[in-house]
């Protein structure tokens, strides 16, 4: 398949700028994957849309603060953005303005508070750097660093922790998971109320999950590789929901790739951890998931190719054109999609 197969036609206007006043306030187009019938609801009415045995799993992974702003210590300005934590103070980065930040050049950052130096060069062209700090390096991040919106949002953020969902709580993150940032406390409270069960697993965002897809052939794209963890409850939880004849709803794309990459072909699991470059497109034949809660993606990306895989391209593009003429808003802090 050619990845112009995954375009359509989005409106710049739809896509939203900041995160709405209430997280469950977002609406929620509902998509029947075997019929691709389309209805409109709103977010707070998704236990409609669950049963008494189904259960829920959703990405714990926190967002880190990864964008530093310094100087080079030469003179000029540096950005940073930490992509991966490789150990003793080294990350691997994106850095601006990518010329200047050949090895060796040393930054600076809050007053100095912060310095770093750069190592190396990847193959890729992100940076290996040093950093060094008296103290913790997550509190001096919280601090001096920003969070890392997509460039597609212009706004800047008022509340850091809207774009963390309210059960984050492993930092590790270089995006949202942002199927999550619907969920409220109450919410979730009343899903569990009514018998479904709700469990996590962590995969940290990276920027592989977002990268433009650029060969013209769809299976010529290589995903970056994540890391992502199966806690033993989870594994206990999703494997007596499949037994049970109920069903594994996947919140967010990052659920889906962890489970689907390490569940047996029963759809049963194991705890674990390991890294996953998992690429789903249409083909692919799903082991663990039945449902999933998602936001709308971007034009020819793998999260277009991967929700096309689960209910089928023509039926997605379809409800994409649909959620245009309704005037939906798109991608990190727009409104969500159910597909069942």
């Amino acid at each position: 398949m050619k990845t112009s197969d995954f375009y359509y036609d989005l409106p710049q206007e739809l896509i939203a700028q900041t995160p709405l006043e209430k997280r469950d306030s977002s609406r929620l187009l509902c998509l029947d994957r075997q019929s691709g019938a389309v209805t409109h609801s709103v977010f707070t009415s998704l236990p409609e849309y669950l049963r008494p045995g189904d259960c829920l799993v959703m990405n714990d992974s926190r967002v880190l603060p990864a964008r530093l702003l310094g100087a080079r210590t030469t003179g000029g300005a540096a950005e940073i953005l930490l992509l991966r934590d490789l150990g003793d103070g080294k990350w691997e980065c994106l850095t601006r303005p990518g010329r200047k930040m050949h090895p060796g050049t040393e930054l600076t950052f809050g007053g100095g508070e912060l310095t770093a130096r750069i190592l190396s060069v990847a193959s890729d062209g992100n940076r290996i750097i040093e950093f060094f700090y008296d103290g913790i390096f997550l509190e001096i991040l919280e601090r001096l660093g920003k969070m890392p919106l997509p460039p597609y949002i212009k706004a800047e953020l008022q509340d850091k922790e809207r774009y963390q969902t309210v059960y984050s709580r492993e930092p590790g993150s270089a995006a949202a998971p942002t199927a999550g940032l619907h969920f409220t406390p109450e919410l979730l409270r009343k899903i569990s109320g009514m018998g479904v069960k709700t469990c996590f697993i962590t995969l940290h965002v990276g920027l592989g999950t977002f990268r433009p897809v650029k060969a013209e052939e769809i299976q010529d794209h290589e995903m970056h590789s994540e890391l992502c963890v199966i806690p033993e409850e989870t594994a206990r939880i999703v494997t007596e929901t499949k037994k049970g004849g109920g069903r594994v709803i996947c919140v967010g794309t990052t659920s889906c790739r962890t489970l689907e990459s390490f569940a047996h072909e029963d759809g049963t699991l194991d705890p674990r951890s390991g890294w996953t470059n998992i690429f789903i497109y249409p083909g692919y034949k799903f082991k663990c998931m039945d449902g999933l809660i998602t936001n709308f993606h971007l034009p020819e990306s793998t999260l277009v190719m991967l929700v096309s895989a689960f209910a089928g391209r023509e039926n997605i593009l379809e409800a994409y054109r649909a959620a245009v003429a309704a005037r939906y808003r798109f991608f990190s802090f727009g409104d969500a999609m159910l597909i069942i």
